[in-house]
């Protein structure tokens, strides 16, 4: 059996973000979760936190622990979608208040802690949300830049533009400052922009396969998919909405699914015009050094099949 890769999920569910947290638990054998870090985004910290230990019940895994992490951004006012993913962030569904408690450590000194303990380049952090906390991380101990493995990421956007502004994802408008410190640290970075995730569509075939499973997991994450589709679907005028965020999840189990190319990323957090902007130098001609695996392209068959052979698992 083949070593598991070890994870940190920071996180601000958010229906997606929950259906990346629900990917990585049903893939136990692959990963180990060795915690989840909350950060306000797509609601407060609150609902964040709330929102993942929903998830860690509904899923079984109430032993992985959840530590709560910053309330707002580096330097600007919090911003938050409740347009897109409800009051609660995971508006769709009813389901119990959660019993589990968040851990007394801040996220921040977790994810410290955990770097400095464990080997160097054993341990990879899966963002889903604003980098506030790893921002706030790297600030704090610059010394546990070089111990990460990898830092995949779901943020930005390139050809496909901005889904908050015209120039900006909103994970990344949502703290520029934290972005531009982990795109200036040196990790090795995987970056799922907007052109890969606007490729995975939940269209109504997909979610009638997920339907089908008939499993309480699998009706929950459909109602929270029917919900969250709405806002898409309107805007884009589409068959369903994308799924952004379990794509770092799923270049860790399946890296082949993605293809791309290792360039220059610059975070814009002067312009009020374009704050939030990822300055992605696909075509090379600025000169600067290449510091992100910048993804372009899914299968997004294969990626569906995946998502929908690890949810019958849970």
């Amino acid at each position: 059996m083949t070593e598991r890769r070890k994870i940190i999920i920071d996180t601000d569910p958010g229906q997606d973000d929950a259906a990346a947290l629900m990917l990585a638990f049903a893939s136990a054998d692959e990963l180990e979760i060795l915690g989840i870090t909350t950060v306000a985004g797509n609601v407060t910290l609150r609902l964040t936190s709330r929102n993942a230990r929903i998830v860690c019940e509904l899923c079984g895994n109430t032993d992985v622990p959840v530590y709560e992490g910053a309330d707002r951004p580096i330097e600007r006012k919090l911003v938050t979608a409740e347009h897109v993913h409800g009051k609660t962030g995971l508006d769709g569904a009813v389901l119990d208040e959660p019993t589990m408690a968040v851990r007394s450590q801040h996220a921040v000194d977790f994810i410290i802690e955990t770097l400095r303990r464990e080997p160097a380049g054993s341990v990879t952090l899966c963002t889903l949300g604003p980098l506030t906390n790893v921002g706030l991380a790297l600030k704090k101990a610059p010394d546990i830049a070089p111990r990460i493995r990898e830092l995949v990421l779901m943020g930005g956007g390139f050809f496909e533009g901005g889904n908050i502004t015209p120039a900006a994802e909103f994970n990344i408008y949502v703290d520029p400052q934290a972005a531009a410190i982990v795109f200036g640290s040196g990790i090795p970075l995987v970056m799922m922009p907007l052109d890969v995730t606007h490729q995975l569509m939940t269209t109504k075939a997909r979610v009638a396969r997920l339907a089908a499973l008939g499993t309480r997991p699998a009706k929950v994450m459909v109602e929270w998919l029917e919900f969250f589709e709405r806002f898409d679907e309107e805007k884009y005028g589409s068959d369903g909405g994308p799924l952004h965020d379990p794509t770092v999840i799923a270049y860790l189990l399946r890296p082949e699914l993605f293809s791309g190319r290792h360039c220059n990323v610059e975070i814009e957090t002067a312009s009020e015009l374009t704050v939030g902007m990822t300055v992605v130098d696909w075509w090379r001609v600025s000169g600067r050094t290449p510091n992100a695996q910048v993804m372009r392209n899914v299968d997004a068959e294969g990626f569906f099949n995946l998502l929908i052979e690890r949810f019958a698992r849970l």
